[in-house]
């Protein structure tokens, strides 16, 4: 099913990690992807995980940090760090005009719709890229010492603090960027990525409408658990899952989608938590999860598409 259409719901390194499994699959691929993290710094419009499934997608993407672009460099954050300015959240050279460029094409009125196709199409990118929302969304993290924003909590914070709930500023009045609902509506394949489920995925499905065309979309749905053997492989998943009252595994996970999917995939770590999944009334894809490399990210793809026609 090379050619099927295939529709990712994703945010950070593990969404962009199965986008590209899919590419390679030759699959005619729709990124949904969480712009609830968004942030604006230095007076720059930041878009990380748009630009993070960006750069994985134009083989740009710097895959031993695994996040950013391969090859930076950082003379314009050391010059700004000399001239007293606040460096805390890393901008490499090349990755500044990317910010650059789409803040100012913001400014010129284009939506972030607009300003995403541009952007994708200038570095070769042949998938679709949608930001959920052409309206601006804020996670905002509620914690011990009071409410952080997204990239306070993330980045200046390294996700330290024990995270007690989280309000998705601005997503009920919110509406789905253009082609946002047509991508679930149409797809024969749903696909919710190896992403926080709280932290990424939530916030997209936290617009208006997102949900429910998820929830009553006939294509098969199939949501790939970020917790492998109780641990994410990386960021906070696992400790959120914890704070916010839920199991930390895959059957954890599998509970926040059930009405949402038809298939969890976990991974073979976890193969004893099937028959509790099961009894949730999901099917279950055991295989190796971990996406190493191209070749590791393409067979999951290939695996998930194949439950398309099972």
């Amino acid at each position: 099913m090379n050619d099927a259409r295939v529709t990712v719901l994703a945010g950070g390194v593990g969404g962009a990690k199965l986008a590209h499994g899919m590419e390679l699959a030759g699959a005619d691929l729709t990124v949904v992807v969480n712009t609830a993290d968004d942030v604006e710094l230095h007076g720059l419009a930041i878009s990380p995980d748009l630009d993070t499934v960006t750069y994985t997608l134009a083989g740009l993407a710097d895959d031993v940090r695994g996040w950013g672009l391969a090859g930076e460099t950082y003379a314009t954050l050391d010059a700004m760090r000399r001239l007293g300015e606040d460096t805390w959240f890393t901008l490499g050279d090349q990755d500044l005009a990317t910010h650059v460029v789409r803040t100012a094409r913001l400014r010129a009125g284009d939506t972030l719709s607009e300003v995403t196709a541009q952007i994708t199409a200038s570095l070769g990118v042949r998938s679709h890229l949608l930001p959920m929302t052409d309206d601006l969304v804020a996670t905002v993290v509620e914690t011990a010492d009071g409410s952080l924003g997204f990239q306070e909590y993330f980045v200046a914070r390294q996700h330290r603090d024990e995270v007690l709930g989280l309000t998705f500023v601005g997503a009920e009045q919110a509406a789905p960027a253009p082609g946002v609902l047509d991508a679930v509506s149409g797809a024969d394949l749903l696909v919710v990525a190896p992403s926080n489920p709280f932290l990424s995925i939530a916030p997209v499905l936290a617009v208006p409408g997102v949900r429910d065309a998820l929830a009553s979309s006939t294509a098969r749905r199939v949501a790939v658990s970020p917790i492998i053997g109780g641990r994410a492989l990386k960021g906070p998943a696992a400790s959120v899952l914890a704070s916010l009252g839920h199991d930390v595994s895959a059957l954890g996970v599998a509970r926040l989608y059930v009405g949402l999917v038809d298939v969890m995939c976990i991974d073979e770590t976890d193969r004893d938590l099937a028959p509790a999944i099961e009894a949730l009334g999901l099917e279950v894809l055991v295989t190796d999860t971990v996406m190493g490399g191209a070749e590791g990210r393409e067979r999951l793809a290939r695996e998930l598409l194949a439950t398309a026609s099972a």
